[in-house]
């Protein structure tokens, strides 16, 4: 039974495991030999992966896949996969191979700026804040000039300081809307650090200045904090063809096909029920690329969905068109990654996918990271315009069926047979199964 207890982020890691047992387990050895069958061996590497968050207990594991095939302004890419839904890497590895004979993937980094924000309340003259804002601006930028030096020097920094007054939506409350460049880190500690020191030295120099009554001076500093909202840091992958290169084994006309996956698209621009299920498909292989290059995946996903909504509307992130007998494929998406700093330097399966990546910049990442996105997008697109979504996700999900089932290697050879031309469902699987399993049974002698 669940029960408080004090102190326990003291408690060392057997000892918090011993007391998880005892209130939550209904088998308290069972319990704890899953729990240790997750650590990993080597001592060091555990320890590591201890010390990533607190009160660890054990790991959690995520299969790492590989879709091969992706071609991206002419270059290949084998790009790794940290996610734990079925059909999403084959899907992901379909779509590349699809483009690859049409000329393959283009991507473009329409901007890398950050956002950060320093939130005040502040209640005297307006005027009187913009006269003091002009005359104390660059004495922010003096204050963080220790703080920005490193990054200066690979051209990043803060770009630029202004005064946003936001009273028309809550009374008294100002911000300073801090932009940043932090080249090939995802920058969240470097933009929070300089925010707070902007801060400190604003407030310092409102309640030093003699354009202030004193009341006036009893501004409240709320919070200072990056956004994860960074509408410009933003990537655009696309894929293009001549409207007959559409021809599939699909056994659908390729001017049929490409009027419906457009469709498909307008659909998903207009309701947002269907707009939230197909923004799901592209952060599907999204937040894959995002996890195994130890990048933050809530971050990306929070801004993403913000951005789909920019104009009032949840709408597709993805657009499609045909123009002149062509048919393209579009995604516009701020992306804000690294790959410095954080996880990129600790996590050594992290460090591997990268490696994979051949050691992308940033920039490059966001182009990765967008295309697979694409890519995503356009096989769950084509499946759903065609035969539908099931067949080719319930084929991938046949295996986790059979496991939940404790069917053997070779039942699983003859499932994957059996099932090889048919739609699967769950419940034609466990028929099968549970014939298969009596006439296997029939055949023991007695």
């Amino acid at each position: 039974m669940a029960t408080s207890v004090n102190g326990f982020s003291k408690l060392t890691k057997q000892e918090k495991i011993a007391w998880l047992a005892s209130h939550h387990f209904k088998n308290k050895e069972t319990g704890i030999e899953i729990l240790k069958q997750y650590w990993n061996s080597d001592i060091k590497l555990q320890r590591l992966h201890d010390e990533f968050i607190e009160n660890t207990i054990s790991n959690f594991y995520l299969p790492l896949g590989i879709a091969p095939n992706f071609l991206i302004n002419g270059k290949y890419r084998t790009i790794p996969m940290a996610i734990e839904e079925s059909s999403v890497v084959a899907a992901a590895g379909n779509a590349a191979k699809f483009w690859q004979k049409r000329g393959g993937f283009k991507a473009e980094v329409l901007g890398t700026e950050k956002v950060g924000q320093v939130h005040f309340i502040y209640a005297g003259d307006v005027d009187k804040l913009r006269e003091f804002f002009s005359q104390v601006q660059p004495k922010l930028f003096d204050a963080t000039f220790e703080l920005t030096e490193n990054m200066r020097k690979r051209n990043g920094g803060i770009t630029a300081i202004t005064l946003r007054d936001k009273t028309e939506d809550l009374q008294h409350y100002y911000q300073l809307h801090c932009t940043f460049e932090t080249r090939d880190a995802m920058g969240a500690n470097f933009i929070n650090s300089c925010l707070e020191t902007i801060a400190k030295a604003f407030e310092f120099e409102l309640k030093s200045s003699d354009l202030f009554t004193p009341r006036e001076k009893d501004i409240q500093i709320v919070m200072s904090i990056l956004s994860n909202y960074v509408p410009n840091c933003k990537v655009r992958a696309s894929v293009s063809c001549k409207i007959e290169e559409l021809r599939t084994d699909k056994n659908m006309d390729p001017l049929d096909f490409a009027h419906k996956f457009v469709r498909a698209v307008e659909i998903a621009n207009i309701e947002p029920h269907r707009a939230v299920t197909h923004n799901k498909g592209i952060m599907n292989g999204i937040d894959a690329v995002v996890l195994a290059t130890g990048n933050d995946f809530r971050a990306i996903e929070a801004g993403a969905h913000a951005y789909a909504a920019k104009d009032g509307r949840y709408r597709s992130l993805s657009q499609a068109s045909i123009v002149d007998d062509v048919f393209t494929f579009s995604l516009e998406i701020p992306l804000a990654l690294g790959t410095v700093g954080g996880l990129t330097s600790l996590h050594p399966l992290v460090k591997l996918s990268l490696e994979i990546l051949e050691h992308p910049s940033a920039e490059e990442l966001m182009e990765i990271v967008a295309t697979a996105g694409l890519a995503q997008n356009f096989a769950a697109l084509r499946s759903l315009t065609t035969e539908g979504i099931q067949k080719g996700h319930m084929k991938m999900h046949l295996l986790n069926i059979l496991n939940h089932l404790g069917a053997t290697p070779k039942q699983k050879a003859y499932f994957t047979s059996h099932f090889k031309n048919k739609t699967i469902s769950h419940k034609e699987v466990i028929a099968e199964f549970n014939a298969l399993k009596e006439k296997d049974d029939a055949q023991v002698p007695k």
